[in-house]
């Protein structure tokens, strides 16, 4: 093969959103891969197993005559032209595959052979992984968090929404962190999420100060970095304060209306929207049910129905405030309390949402 272009794995080709051409196995990529980045891969799932599996039994040499045979003709030819067509609509695109080794030097071959030079990433998508989490470990030690807490249903992510300081993780993991945050959009693959996180959290800004929203470690089935959550968990707090009676209003919005219609918009129906919603409240609820106590929860289920009745008869979801009052008070209000009385000395602001807002455009 003939001598061709390599970058190095690096942060700023990251932070660049210069477009990534993946060469691995489909499988490979929705274990995780970079936001910019798009699956071409050289050889399918069951070609990729079939390799491997001669590789283990025939060495190394018969594993990549399998997969030249297996890539040839035809098949070739057509995935040649993906390559191209992405060349063509992005020519600063880069090739790479797991470690910077055979598959994407044949494919950097090959396209030399059609006439176009693409660089490879030196190492692959393992150099590539690898130097974004060295980088946010760098970025933690160096840089220091501010965290947003407050009781359930406070706003405390309307607050970050427009704050170029913050980092919002519920985003990334598309859900809203609690047992009822469950939302259409089905979550991404945890290394998708830890990495659109990293790159976020090192887009450069004018401060080194990062603001993020209080969260426990899981946010639905996705997981943080074990070295952010701790860096989250020893950060200074800015606890937002709200009135019980606006929080419900905001849940009630929030979960049922907002929640009906984003279902909408994904079903095209607002009947099957508002029968999934209900399933899904009384399925969060479920979920509390030995936390709760076996009589609280029963109440709480009452209450809710009673809730989708009226919402039924009346054509709004106002009758669902009283349960979402009485779990607020009786479950999440007394679980953040705990929570708070654990980090006595972090208190860094308290204060409305007006003068939080002003504190945090004041950092860096």
């Amino acid at each position: 093969m003939m001598r061709l272009p390599q970058i190095d794995a690096s942060l700023p080709l990251l932070l660049s959103g210069r477009p990534l051409i993946d060469l691995r196995a489909p499988i490979e990529f929705a274990a995780g891969a970079f936001p910019q980045a798009i699956n071409l891969p050289l050889m399918s799932d069951a070609e990729r197993a079939a390799v491997g599996t001669c590789y283990v039994q025939h060495g190394q040499a018969a594993a990549i005559a399998l997969g030249h045979q297996l890539v040839s003709g035809q098949t070739r030819q057509q995935r040649l032209a993906c390559w191209l067509a992405q060349h063509q609509a992005a020519p600063d695109s880069v090739l790479y595959c797991l470690r910077g080794g055979l598959r994407s030097q044949t494919v950097q071959q090959w396209l030399a052979e059609a006439g176009v030079v693409m660089p490879r990433v030196r190492g692959g998508y393992k150099a590539l992984r690898r130097c974004l989490i060295e980088q946010q470990a760098s970025f933690l030690q160096q840089n220091p968090l501010c965290i947003v807490t407050g009781m359930t249903g406070s706003g405390k992510t309307e607050l970050l929404a427009d704050l170029p300081l913050a980092v919002d993780l519920e985003h990334h993991a598309r859900h809203r962190g609690s047992s009822f945050g469950a939302l259409p959009e089905p979550q991404p693959a945890n290394v998708d999420f830890e990495n659109a996180l990293a790159l976020d959290l090192l887009r450069p800004r004018h401060s080194g100060w990062r603001i993020l929203e209080d969260e426990s470690r899981m946010i639905g089935r996705c997981t943080l970095p074990l070295d952010l959550f701790e860096a989250m968990q020893a950060a200074p707090l800015l606890v937002l304060e709200c009135p019980l009676a606006e929080r419900v209003q905001r849940i009630r919005r929030d979960y049922v209306d907002g929640m009906i219609r984003r279902w909408q918009a994904a079903l095209g129906s607002h009947a099957l929207a508002c029968e999934q919603v209900a399933t899904q409240l009384r399925a969060a609820l479920s979920r509390l049910e030995k936390r709760l106590g076996g009589l609280v929860y029963r109440q709480l289920q009452a209450m809710m129905e009673e809730g989708f009745a009226l919402q039924q008869q009346q054509g709004d979801s106002q009758g669902h405030a009283l349960w979402i009052q009485r779990l607020l008070v009786e479950y999440y209000d007394p679980v953040y309390l705990r929570q708070l009385e654990r980090r006595p000395n972090q208190r860094l602001f308290s204060g409305d949402a007006v003068a939080c807002r002003h504190f945090l455009q004041q950092l860096g």
